[in-house]
């Protein structure tokens, strides 16, 4: 009698553990599982990029700046080309924020927007090919601190953004296990045309190189980058160089780097400076190739 009342109740406790199991998963799907079609949801991008929404990557925000003390930032509207505003509030924001932000979003578009994401910060660390050690998970943690700090408004297109880049995140002190959230109202920035598959290969072997990394994100956003000069250059990465001189000479050099890690991961890249004017021509992959073959097969208007 015993034996069949401690079946029954292995019986029971396996039930509660399926149903729990069944409604964690419903809660939070297994990684690559199809999500119910009224779900907000990132577009699902291959591994080898990143996804980061244009007005971003054509803008100061996440700037080629030193390592440093960081001016805080009170509602400043940043540069940016035309079309896009941002204003944003917060401690300045550079290319290591860039690559915290992009691999939180890496892990994220599995699942359903808004909803909380677990992840190690072995799992966020390995994205961004550093090692796991005390340094680097103290300079994660400061990273996603500044990014649940920050604040800022984006018009990108049709669409604007009020907010933050991380609307929320805890840690567990002992499994070093993050719950992050993002903000659901985030996706517009992830239309069709108003992001960048960024080559992660390319701009991981940028990496201590902000100026590179940002030029190399900033004309990845280009199907077909216009010549730019080398001030307008200077304004939207949010260079702190004072001198035009030095940073056209840094500038020439971060456009070398880019160059040989393009060439280097089979990418298209190359640069002529003509005066103040910074020419660039790249390999336009893609739904930028699928943009430039539409854009060619339209007809001219007859010259006036």
């Amino acid at each position: 009698m015993k034996r069949m009342g401690d079946l029954a109740a292995r019986v029971a406790e396996m039930q509660e553990k399926a149903r729990q199991r069944a409604e964690r998963e419903k809660r939070d799907p297994l990684p690559g599982a199809p999500l119910p079609k009224n779900v907000v949801q990132l577009p699902l991008w291959p591994e080898p990029v990143r996804a980061v929404p244009n007005g971003f990557l054509r803008s100061a925000l996440f700037g080629a700046i030193a390592k440093g003390k960081r001016r805080y930032i009170d509602g400043e509207q940043l540069a940016a080309l035309d079309g896009i505003e941002i204003r944003y509030t917060g401690q300045r924001l550079d290319q290591g924020d860039l690559d915290v932000w992009e691999s939180v979003l890496h892990a994220v578009r599995l699942q359903e927007l808004g909803s909380q994401c677990r992840v190690t910060s072995y799992a966020l660390l390995k994205l961004m090919g550093k090692t796991d050690t005390g340094k680097n998970r103290a300079t994660l943690n400061k990273r996603i601190t500044r990014l649940v700090a920050s604040a800022l408004t984006i018009k990108q297109g049709r669409y604007s953004y009020i907010g933050g880049l991380i609307r929320f995140a805890a840690k567990d002190e002992e499994t070093q296990e993050w719950v992050i959230e993002l903000d659901e109202k985030l996706r517009p920035l992830f239309a069709g045309d108003q992001f960048t598959q960024i080559e992660w290969a390319v701009r991981h072997k940028l990496d201590g190189k902000p100026l590179a990394q940002w030029l190399h994100g900033f004309y990845a956003s280009h199907a077909a980058p216009f010549p730019f000069k080398i001030e307008t250059l200077h304004r939207l990465c949010g260079s702190e160089a004072g001198e035009m001189w030095k940073f056209a000479q840094t500038l020439r050099k971060a456009l070398d780097d880019v160059a040989e890690a393009s060439a280097a991961h089979g990418e298209g890249f190359s640069y002529e400076i003509r005066g103040d004017l910074v020419h660039v021509e790249k390999q336009a992959k893609g739904a930028q190739r699928r943009h430039l073959a539409k854009k060619a097969s339209k007809p001219r208007k007859p010259r006036v």
